[in-house]
């Protein structure tokens, strides 16, 4: 079988893409009229410069909320100009002259790499930079209280170093109860204590205050005290203070090492990994939703192109719910994350290869 791109494939490819660009554009533009009025108020509220509306929050969010509903959209592009192209019995047409239904699949699949790449470029390495505007903007004119400041927090910092805090006020960047102990081949050598640490700027150190370390050498226990001292704690005021989403402003690369680091640290690690495995895996889901849509499409039915893209919006709206039901177990510990976010994705290829299996040739 021949795969070159014909003439028909071109035809077929057009269509897809068009389609999909227009459907992902005209709700695109409902979407920001939506998010306007809502935001309306918190734009006034904090003073949003204009300039800043329009080229660090909708400029940069315009890619990503494209992305986040690519697969749907693609799905329901081919649902649409594939039933179009049935009622008008293009497809029989096409059957008829000798092509086969796995050739017809060709230039949809074509498209589909296309579009898969794409998403996977923007999501990766593309809107990662963007949302870090987007991100910004919303935490200073939109929710600028919208951090999370460390509570009894249990840290591995580095190597055989650990460190405990009571609270950390993001405000003041004040941590509060600081112990910091070092450990060498399973024993403690030093541990410091002290009332509070302040994380100053112009150094940017930690600087402790009402402090003591005990040292341990040769069975041999020293303490040391005094009012204040400027150390080399390898923690930033950021780490200690997490805002919802801020992984979305990692790029791929950036985010293995978050989470390499976090892991050193002892932190919970889940859902930044479902994060990551999502931007190779929902890229991926272009192919099994075009199988899925195409099979569903390419013939006449008697409730016409509305009864498909009906069927379409329920598939591709089950495909997002069990995806973030597959997630929630991820992040709660039940499911390694890597298989959780692929698990909707092999289901669906699944159905999607039984469906072509029974679609008519």
């Amino acid at each position: 079988m021949k795969l070159a791109i014909h003439k028909l494939d071109w035809y077929i490819i057009k269509k897809f893409i068009g389609t999909y660009f227009f459907s992902i554009g005209l709700i695109i533009s409902i979407a920001v009229v939506f998010d306007y009025a809502e935001k309306m108020d918190d734009f006034y509220k904090y003073n949003a410069p204009l300039k800043e509306i329009i080229f660090s929050y909708y400029l940069n969010f315009i890619p990503y909320f494209a992305n986040l509903f690519s697969s749907l959209f693609i799905f329901i592009s081919v649902i649409f100009f594939t039933s179009k192209m049935a009622y008008n019995t293009e497809i029989i047409a096409i059957l008829s002259s000798g092509v086969s239904f796995k050739r017809l699949m060709w230039p949809y699949f074509l498209a589909s790499a296309f579009l898969a790449i794409l998403s996977f470029l923007l999501s990766g390495y593309i809107i990662p930079p963007a949302n870090k505007n987007r991100l910004e903007f919303e935490w200073t004119y939109v929710k600028p209280n919208a951090k999370v400041d460390a509570v009894d927090l249990h840290r591995q910092i580095e190597p055989d170093v650990f460190l405990y805090l009571s609270n950390f006020n993001s405000y003041n960047d004040i941590a509060k109860d600081l112990s910091i102990e070092k450990f060498e081949n399973g024993n403690l050598k030093s541990k410091l204590i002290c009332d509070y640490a302040k994380w100053d700027t112009a150094k940017t150190k930690w600087t402790v205050h009402n402090y003591y370390i005990r040292t341990f050498e040769n069975s041999k226990e020293i303490v040391t005290s005094g009012y204040s001292m400027d150390t080399t704690l390898n923690v930033m005021p950021s780490d200690l203070t997490t805002r919802k989403a801020f992984v979305q402003g990692m790029n791929n690369y950036e985010l293995k090492q978050y989470i390499e680091a976090q892991k050193m640290q002892g932190a919970t690690v889940e859902e930044f990994e479902v994060e990551r495995y999502s931007r190779f895996a929902y890229p991926f889901s272009t192919f099994i939703l075009a199988l899925i849509g195409v099979t569903l499409s390419s013939r006449k039915t008697r409730g016409g192109m509305g009864l498909n893209i009906g069927i379409g919006l329920l598939i591709s709206f089950t495909y997002i719910l069990f995806m973030r039901f597959t997630a929630m177990f991820a992040v709660g510990g039940s499911l390694p994350p890597a298989i959780a976010v692929w698990i909707p994705n092999i289901l669906f290829a699944v159905i999607g290869v039984w469906l072509y299996r029974k679609a008519p040739k």
